[in-house]
This record gives C-alpha cells, sequence and structure tokens, in this order.
C-alpha cells in the first residue's frame, strides 16, 4: 500500500450517459492538495457547489449510492470512488456538469484507464489510514446481510454473493490486497435480473442504462413478446437470450463476475468512511443500503479514535522528511537541533516530531533529580518546525535564515518529560508577505496539547 498520500498530475476528462438519470455528464478529475479528499463539484449550478465523498451525506441506495450536501445532489458514484481507491488516489476534485457521473461500461475500468493517463503524484504528506483494532460487525437480518471489519495491516476484501438463482447460484470474490483491484475486479459490470427490469424502469430509474453498460441476468423462460418489449424499452431491434441465462448473448468477463461487481461496491461505499482502510472486510450478500449503514459504522469508530486534527504520527511509516534532510535545510546543529523528523507539510501546516530522551544535555543541569523539557525548548523545537514550513516556500532554503521577530499567547499545559514524543503542528495565520510569517504553534504527547504559542518569524537571504 502507498504510504503517502497521492494526486493527479493533470487534469483529466470524460464524457457519458448516466444510468440512472439518463443525462449525458462531462465529468473532470483534477489535482488537490494533500489532506483535500474526494470532493463532487457540480459546475452546471449555481454557486457550482461541492459534495463531499461523506457516508453521511448519502441520501439515497435505490440501486446507487446518492450524495447530497449545499443543495446539490450526486448520483451513482461508487463506481469512481471505487477506481480512485483502488488506485490508491486520496486528493482529487471531480467536476460534473450533470448530476450524475457516466455509466460507462458499468464498471470501474474506464475511470482506472484515463486517470493512469493523467498519472500520479506523491504530496508530502502521509496517508491516514483507519486501521481496524477489533472486530466491527453489522447485520441485517431481514435481508441476511452480514458484514464485519477484522485487524489486518493491508486492506483485504472477501464477499459472497447468494441470489437463490439456477443461474447465478453462490458466488465469491476476494482480493488480498487493494493493488489487485485494477486487474482483478475493475472491470467487472454492474448486473441486475430480468425481473427487476420492469420494476427500474417504472421507477423512473435506468433511464441510462443499455445492454453495452450492464450485465441482465435471465433466471426463467422469457416469451416471445416480452423480449419484443424489452427490445423497445432499449431502443434496440432485438434481444436474445443465451442458454446461461444473459440477455443478449453478453459474454461474461469472469465466470463470478457479479460477484466481483458487489466487491467493486463494497470498495467504492467504503471509500465513504473518509479515510484509507487497513482492515480485512468480509461481507455476505451486501447492497448499497448495507455498505453505507457499515460505512457509517466505520466512521464513528474511526472518531472514537482520536481527535483529527491532532497530526497523526505512525512510527511505522517513512518520515516526510527525515534528519538528513531537514539539516539540509534548517541550519541548526546539536546541541540546538531539536527535531527528528517531519511528518506532514504543504503550503500552509507542516507537522514534525522530536523523541524526548534522558540523555538529552538540557536534562544534566534542569532539574537533575526531577527532569523536565524547558519550556523554552519547546518553542524552540516547535519554531524549527516552522521554519520547515517557511523555508519550503523558496527554492534555495539552504541560502535563507529565520529568525524570531515575536512569540504571542504562549502557554505551557502540563510537562514534557524523558519518554515522550512531541508532536509539532504549525499553520500560517496568514500567506507570507515581505519574508515575514506569522504561524500558530502546537504541541502534543499522544492527545494531550502540552504548549502552544503564536510565532512571527522573518527568512533572510544569507550574503554572499
Amino acid at each position: 500500500m502507498k504510504v503517502k498520500q497521492h494526486t493527479i498530475k493533470k487534469q483529466v476528462e470524460l464524457s457519458g450517459v448516466g444510468l440512472h438519470t439518463g443525462v449525458i455528464s462531462n465529468m473532470t478529475f483534477l489535482p488537490a492538495p494533500p489532506n483535500h479528499g474526494i470532493k463532487f463539484q457540480r459546475i452546471d449550478l449555481e454557486g457550482s457547489p461541492t459534495v463531499d465523498a461523506d457516508c453521511d451525506l448519502v441520501v439515497d441506495v435505490s440501486r446507487g449510492t446518492t450524495l447530497e450536501q449545499n443543495g446539490a445532489r450526486v448520483y451513482t458514484v461508487e463506481h469512481v470512488l471505487a477506481a480512485l481507491v483502488g488506485l490508491e488516489i486520496d486528493n482529487v476534485l471531480i467536476q460534473l456538469d450533470g448530476p450524475e457521473p457516466p455509466i460507462m461500461d458499468g464498471s470501474s475500468i474506464q475511470f482506472i484507464e484515463v486517470l493512469e493517463d493523467a498519472g500520479f503524484e506523491e504530496q508530502n504528506a502521509l496517508r491516514r489510514f483507519f486501521e481496524v483494532q477489533e472486530s466491527i460487525q453489522y447485520k441485517d437480518p431481514a435481508r441476511e446481510v452480514e458484514m464485519v471489519a477484522l485487524p489486518t495491516d493491508n486492506y483485504r476484501v472477501t464477499v459472497m454473493v447468494d441470489y437463490n438463482s439456477p443461474v447465478l447460484g453462490s458466488q465469491h470474490a476476494s482480493i488480498t490486497d487493494i493493488g489487485q483491484f485494477r486487474s482483478e475486479i475493475a472491470s467487472c459490470r454492474t448486473f441486475c435480473f430480468l425481473h427487476e427490469l420492469e420494476m427500474l424502469y417504472n421507477s423512473n430509474l435506468i433511464k441510462g442504462g443499455d445492454l453495452n453498460n450492464a450485465i441482465v441476468v435471465v433466471d426463467r423462460v422469457v416469451e416471445e413478446k416480452e423480449l419484443a418489449h424489452l427490445a423497445k424499452m432499449f431502443n434496440k431491434q432485438h434481444v436474445e437470450v443465451k442458454k446461461e441465462g444473459i440477455l443478449n448473448n453478453v459474454d461474461l468477463r469472469y465466470r463470478n463476475e457479479p460477484a466481483r461487481h458487489k466487491l467493486l461496491d463494497v470498495v467504492g461505499d467504503l471509500a465513504l468512511v473518509g479515510r484509507p482502510l487497513k482492515a480485512q472486510i468480509l461481507a455476505a450478500r451486501p447492497g448499497h443500503a448495507a455498505n453505507v449503514a457499515f460505512a457509517k459504522k466505520l466512521k464513528r469508530a474511526m472518531e472514537k479514535a482520536g481527535a483529527s486534527h491532532i497530526p497523526h504520527y505512525d512510527p511505522k511509516l517513512p518520515p516526510v522528511m527525515d534528519i538528513n534532510q531537514i539539516s539540509n535545510i534548517l541550519p541548526h546543529r546539536y546541541p540546538f537541533q531539536l527535531l527528528d523528523k517531519i511528518i506532514y507539510l504543504d503550503d500552509t501546516i507542516v507537522a514534525g516530531v522530536k523523541n524526548v530522551t534522558m540523555n538529552e544535555p538540557f536534562f544534566l543541569g534542569h532539574f537533575p533529580g526531577n527532569p523536565v523539557m524547558p519550556g523554552v525548548l519547546q518553542v524552540e523545537a516547535m519554531a524549527q518546525t516552522g521554519g520547515i514550513l517557511v523555508l519550503s516556500t523558496v527554492d534555495d532554503p539552504e541560502n535563507y535564515w529565520t529568525y524570531f521577530l515575536g512569540i504571542e499567547s504562549c502557554k505551557f499545559r502540563k510537562m514534557v518529560l524523558p519518554g515522550d514524543t512531541l508532536i509539532f503542528k504549525c499553520e500560517l495565520l496568514a500567506p507570507i508577505r515581505r519574508g515575514i510569517a506569522k504561524m500558530r504553534g502546537e504541541a502534543y504527547v499522544g492527545n494531550t496539547l502540552v504548549c502552544e504559542a503564536v510565532m512571527t518569524a522573518s527568512i533572510t537571504r544569507k550574503e554572499s
């Protein structure tokens, strides 16, 4: 799995008809900054409102997943979201000039291909995985649906379906790593049973349905009169039924293509949790309603696990900058180089780490019998973290000095002791002008705020 966040390198577009609305839409994928997430934007509506890919914004699960926010709806988002998860793209803006992404061939493969054409860009931020720590279960006894998330160190999904049909029977599909999605799952198309077609059509759905973008399973004898009616419905001269029971002689791409598509839907709907998952997902007879309900349960567990505004530090993951890269930018050296790692960096926010150990030189004289890290050095370490942010705005940071100009509203809220790991977060309060930067700094040990201050600094080019 990718460790750092990714976006796409350039804007790419595709067009097509929406499965349920029947409206032709142009869809544009655009690069987005770190921590932006996945957002849709209805550029055909006044004000071009955006809609977050968030399970709490789901308003309909009738044969697809529909989101609504800021007075805008986006229908049938699951196939696009599955493509983004399968490619491990974290940040993208998806502009639409209609209400629904194009259905394309009923799978995710054409979204995958256009995104691959855009190329991928690694960003200076670690991915914020939600790592499932204990079993999380969802059941819907009425529909015989069961879903569970189990702890693991990657993203695995197994789906079982059983439609009580002589044509499909019981099927299962699985991937043991999200990297398998593109080759094993992405090309699997949506499907429905013949007996559902009339109901969907009469419910004002599948207006954009076509025998080229969906598999229609026939599990009963069909009279010529009904075939003629179906041909008229899909604007075809005629339709046929294969011996296997697939309408209009459509060849399956896999023997278990329906189960694989259900896995695709699970991946797409669980993208609405809002963060990449490290979990083993087991799903029996899933559907959009169950997927979204399960996503909400996962999101509640994620929210309970920790506050999102505190920088997340996973020591197992490689940093955005290690100590050698920091030394190439900051002029500080022992014993005043107080920063060990940078774990996040974008245009306005930086996060860094300092491991506080008993062999720090200041503990020799600062309360030897009761070692406590001096508050002024906490502020200095926080300022060095902010210095990385400020110096990242110039092309040749090694040719600049950073100087403190002022400290305001400084508070020390809890003692920092040997063995603590300090997490620093600095955020610009205004754009840097004339080399002057003002930022708010916070220091945490775990989820506890230990120090905070508003700092002003200047960057000055070194004299040659």
